[in-house]
């Protein structure tokens, strides 16, 4: 089967598993805030190690690509309460440990967490390390946005111990940006990445985005090759996420004619996959690429390369504890989320209130599958038990192996090179939520390819 026909036959509503059972899945009804704290406490208890995901959900301005929880302002005195508010929630849990924590992992994610000021961040962080203690293997990195990262963050947060960061690039050309409403020279990109590399940061990143209105591959080489000019340590190449039906999401600011289709989509991610291959860089799962010197790199070759809803880390917590509003916690046997509402949250964490809107308490049979699937994210291949597999899943995993996405033997799916592209869907065979339901996912989750 061609390249063509085989995204026409895959294209289809799939999710990413940052977690399993994903987020529509979940069974709020059985759930309740006792379970989750228990739980949360259990697993801190045996991993003695937690990561922090803290959501910092402030925008200047909206991108029209973006499905991220946001609240879009010039207001900045928005900074101080939040913060605060972020910093009671982290005392709640605090109460819950009755000893210092101690922080393998602190990411800063949004919105635009370099809409705050340095003074802020710094009060945040020391504010989170503030009677805590810090793995001697931990890792700090934020997501900077190159027009409003200054020297002065990067050197505050260096200096509280932040050694990664991500620089959003999405696409270098004019009539792209001006669909997405994200406007930034080539100059304000390089500028911040030379800056990091002179401050210390040891691992630099920087994401774009295939599948958005008006690429073509001949413009997007261009910001590949840009891309290659600055030698990130890592780099993320993201499937545009077309979901214009979530509320509040800006992306019905272009015209859908207007985006590339299936194949030519396809086409853009291997001309990116070539060229990196071509410079060094080596894919370490989806839509992830890195350097032989970059830890990521080496955790995907000695297999300790974990995914969570950060993304791909190499830390091995199974303790994440997301923090601000929207924010998802993962303790590995169960999940929470806090409200999407900033009143509601600022609120309830000044009431001293858990903000939790939602969660998911695992089973047995979760975790097994969660198993297979984090193998399939991470390693491209999963071991399973014969038992555990009916006759369905059987028949869909020959079907994959006759399109030539899979290898499957003696009890082992293997993802092919060229099956990558397809690991949404071999992932699906292993998950029952969606496994059963068919169209029920349609305007659930972006397409595959």
């Amino acid at each position: 089967m061609t390249q063509s026909a085989l995204i026409d036959k895959y294209n289809t509503s799939a999710p990413r598993y940052t977690s399993y059972p994903t987020v529509p899945f979940w069974n709020n009804d059985s759930f309740t805030e006792g379970q989750w704290k228990e739980r949360f406490i259990q697993t801190y208890k045996n991993q003695k190690k937690l990561s922090l995901y803290i959501h910092l959900p402030f925008c200047e301005s909206l991108c029209t690509f973006c499905a991220c929880h946001k609240r879009i302002t010039v207001n900045h005195q928005f900074e101080v309460p939040y913060i605060e508010a972020v910093l009671k929630e982290w005392h709640l849990y605090r109460s819950l440990l009755r000893e210092a924590p101690v922080i393998e992992e602190i990411h800063l994610g949004g919105g635009t967490p370099s809409f705050f000021s340095p003074e802020n961040l710094k009060e945040l962080i020391e504010g989170i390390l503030s009677g805590s203690k810090v793995s001697p293997t931990h890792e700090f990195s934020f997501e900077g946005h190159p027009n409003n990262t200054t020297e002065t963050h990067l050197r505050t947060l260096y200096n509280l111990g932040f050694r990664r960061v991500s620089f959003g690039v999405q696409d270098y050309d004019h009539q792209v940006q001006v669909a997405i409403n994200r406007l930034q020279p080539f100059e304000n990109v390089k500028k911040v990445t030379e800056l990091a590399r002179q401050i210390g940061y040891t691992s630099i990143s920087h994401d774009l985005v295939y599948g958005l209105p008006f690429q073509n591959i001949e413009q997007f080489e261009k910001t590949i090759r840009k891309t290659i000019e600055l030698a990130p340590d890592r780099l993320s190449l993201y499937s545009y996420a077309h979901v214009p039906w979530l509320k509040g999401n800006g992306q019905r600011g272009f015209d859908e004619n207007n985006l590339p289709s299936a194949t030519a989509k396809r086409e853009l991610y291997e001309l990116g996959r070539m060229i990196f291959e071509e410079n060094n860089y080596t894919e370490i799962g989806m839509d992830h690429f890195a350097r032989p010197t970059d830890a990521l790199f080496k955790a995907s070759k000695n297999g300790s390369l974990n995914r969570n809803f950060m993304g791909y880390t190499t830390t091995q917590s199974k303790c994440m504890l997301g923090l601000g509003v929207s924010a998802i916690s993962d303790s590995w046997t169960a999940l929470s989320q806090n409200t999407k509402s900033l009143d509601e949250y600022i609120h309830l964490t000044k009431n001293n209130i858990f903000p939790l809107l939602r969660g998911h308490i695992q089973s047995a049979q979760d975790m097994l599958w969660r198993s297979y699937i984090q193998n399939l994210m991470c390693r491209f291949e999963t071991d399973f038990s014969s038992n555990d597999l009916n006759q369905e899943q059987v028949r869909q995993l020959l079907a994959l192996q006759e399109d030539g996405i899979i290898v499957l033997k003696d009890n082992k799916v293997s993802v092919t090179a060229e099956g990558r592209a397809f690991i949404r869907n071999v992932c699906i065979v292993f998950d029952k939520y969606i496994r059963p339901t068919g169209n029920v996912i349609q305007n659930t989750f972006s397409k595959a390819i």
